[in-house]
């Protein structure tokens, strides 16, 4: 059973910075993309940043510039560095990651937990 475990998440002043990361463990035979969403009280979930397995990356125009989205292929980990924070990024974020299971498996997309980040002075 594949489990994804955030971190990281956390109350910082408007123009800090963290860093959230996600790590996933079980049966894995290979990830694929990885995904970073968020989701604030009364508004629907999106998507801030994507990476390939290639390193291709991708942004929400509302943290492009801000954001960074990487990830460390031994270890299974998704990292989103969060850098001049304002309170409007004040959400529950979530990774997903796209992960093949057996060797001739489907692709299924796998959900984490959530962390919360609240930006506020």
């Amino acid at each position: 059973q594949v489990q994804l475990v955030e971190s990281g998440g956390g109350l910082v002043q408007p123009g800090g910075s963290l860093r959230l990361s996600c790590a996933a463990s079980g049966g894995i035979f290979s990830i694929y993309t990885m995904y970073w969403y968020r989701q604030a009280p009364g508004k629907q979930r999106e998507l801030v940043a994507a990476i390939t397995g290639g390193g291709t990356t991708n942004y929400a125009d509302s943290v492009k510039g801000r954001f960074t989205i990487s990830r460390d292929n031994a270890r299974n980990t998704v990292y989103l560095q969060m850098n001049s924070l304002k309170p409007e990024d004040t959400a529950v974020y979530y990774c997903n990651a796209d992960v093949r299971v057996d060797y001739d498996g489907a692709l299924t997309d796998y959900w984490g937990q959530g962390t919360q980040v609240t930006v506020s002075s």
